[in-house]
């Protein structure tokens, strides 16, 4: 099944996989393609509750079944791989990378933190809620979304004969981020060992200060903060999103 979730988009060598945050999916990656599959054999990854909107997934909303869904998918590579995370897929590729460390050779985390104890999405939900289950036009996502989350849920929606549908749930999604107010992820993140390279958007989703304690705390780690860069860093700022990853690639395959 998790096999499924894997599509291979092109490059040869050693593969590397890509993991979409919240609300993603793995075809939301196109634009970075042309250059990452100069680097490997690319594959991007579908998480659970997102792989259309009538697909279920029959196990409970857990960080631990994500991370068992994704290391599912990455065991039938020869080799450890690297997981290019941008968001929850940055947190299951780091709790993945702790748990099952002959799976992951690198791992990228894009804007996403160990700690949202005591937030709740409740100022979220409404929004998330009024979503319509299909946007009839490309102009009526960009109006909803804003020009480049709007491409980006372009990519990720089903494309439909009549428009633009959710390929998943919203319930489900509101879901998978409460669980993140519960609990936090610092454990996990410490027993890392594999490269890290983390990158923290000036206008970030994250708790201030604490991508930058994760790189005090982690082992082999790279932080760059990407002033004037949405949460969307890879859509927004390409170019120092690019370089960065080049250049963490290129040494952690040393």
């Amino acid at each position: 099944m998790a096999m499924d979730s894997l599509t291979y988009r092109g490059g040869q060598g050693r593969p590397l996989v890509l993991v979409h945050g919240l609300m993603g999916r793995g075809s939301t990656w196109g634009r970075q393609l042309p250059w990452l599959t100069r680097l490997g054999a690319v594959y991007t990854y579908d998480a659970p509750w997102h792989r259309g909107r009538d697909v279920v997934d029959p196990h409970p909303i857990s960080t631990e079944r994500f991370v068992a869904d994704l290391g599912e998918a990455v065991e039938r590579f020869e080799a450890p791989v690297p997981l290019i995370g941008h968001s929850m897929g940055g947190l299951h590729s780091w709790c993945l990378a702790a748990q099952r460390p002959d799976l992951v050779a690198a791992v990228v985390v894009e804007d996403m933190a160990p700690d949202f104890r005591g937030r709740t999405t409740g100022p979220w939900e409404p929004w998330v809620h009024a979503l319509p289950v299909e946007f009839p036009t490309a102009q009526s996502v960009f109006e909803a979304f804003g020009p480049v989350a709007g491409q980006y849920f372009l990519d990720a929606f089903d494309r439909t004969p009549t428009g633009w549908r959710l390929h998943g749930r919203p319930e489900r999604w509101v879901e998978i981020a409460a669980e993140w107010g519960t609990r936090d992820y610092w454990a996990q993140w410490q027993e890392v060992r594999a490269p890290a390279l983390l990158l923290e958007a000036g206008d970030s989703v994250a708790p201030p200060g604490q991508m930058a304690k994760m790189a005090e705390l982690g082992h082999r780690v790279s932080y760059q903060l990407v002033p004037g860069a949405g949460h969307l860093i890879h859509d927004d700022a390409p170019t120092v999103y690019r370089d960065a990853v080049e250049a963490f690639l290129h040494t952690a395959a040393k």
